[in-house]
């Protein structure tokens, strides 16, 4: 793939599965986003949250990522818990929340059936994931949300996974940042108890009071 930008074009074609999931869902909710979802934040974050994908009635459906699901109700309330969000997240991406210092993004831009993107469409997206971090000038943490965004990301700076597994809680210096790991904050995740609402909130907690205010 020739260079590309930090953002994928909305109506990306570049996974035919993907596209094909949008059109077909596009015809179903024409007024719904059913595009490759921005990132969402602070350009000049030093935090960058890394999810996997947009859910087809979140992100998918609104445009912003992590927005009218599950997942982001508690992605958003712990941020705001700990200074990195400002204003009242009402599931909706005219609600006038502001991120202060961080920014929302996915591995996946584009909403994959039953959620689960394959291998090549994990690879085809992460170019946009690598120009999204070289983007952030500030940027000194990543907190991935999940095995696929944690591996999709160690690959996108080139580091081995094998040096870097994955553990709920875990810290990695990788190509002069730190990487946190975190269980994604899915409804099935919480449901089975694999993530509570206060492991989610100590890797936030780590992070910040590594990374210090803001400001």
């Amino acid at each position: 793939m020739s260079a590309v930008g930090a953002e994928a074009p909305r109506n990306c074609r570049l996974c035919p599965r993907l596209a094909a999931y949008r059109d077909a869902t596009r015809a179903k909710n024409p007024d719904w986003f059913n595009g490759a979802v921005p990132s969402f934040g602070d350009e000049a974050a030093r935090l960058l949250v890394v999810g996997l994908a947009p859910g087809v009635t979140g992100a998918n459906r609104t445009g912003r990522p992590f927005t009218g699901d599950f997942a982001g109700d508690l992605l958003y309330a712990t941020l705001t818990k700990f200074g990195w969000a400002n204003g009242a997240f009402a599931a909706r991406p005219d609600d006038g929340l502001v991120l202060a210092g961080a920014m929302v993004t996915n591995a996946v831009r584009c909403v994959p059936p039953q959620n689960k993107p394959v291998g090549d469409e994990i690879n085809r997206c992460r170019p946009f994931l690598a120009a999204r971090i070289a983007a952030l000038p500030r940027l000194r943490a990543i907190l991935c949300l999940g095995r696929i965004s944690h591996e999709s990301t160690l690959r996108a700076l080139g580091a081995k996974l094998s040096v870097h597994p994955f553990a709920h809680g875990a810290r990695h210096e990788v190509a002069g940042l730190t990487l946190w790991d975190s269980y994604h904050c899915s409804r099935y995740n919480t449901n089975t108890g694999r993530l509570t609402a206060e492991m989610f909130e100590a890797v936030f907690e780590a992070a910040r009071a590594e990374l210090g205010p803001e400001g």
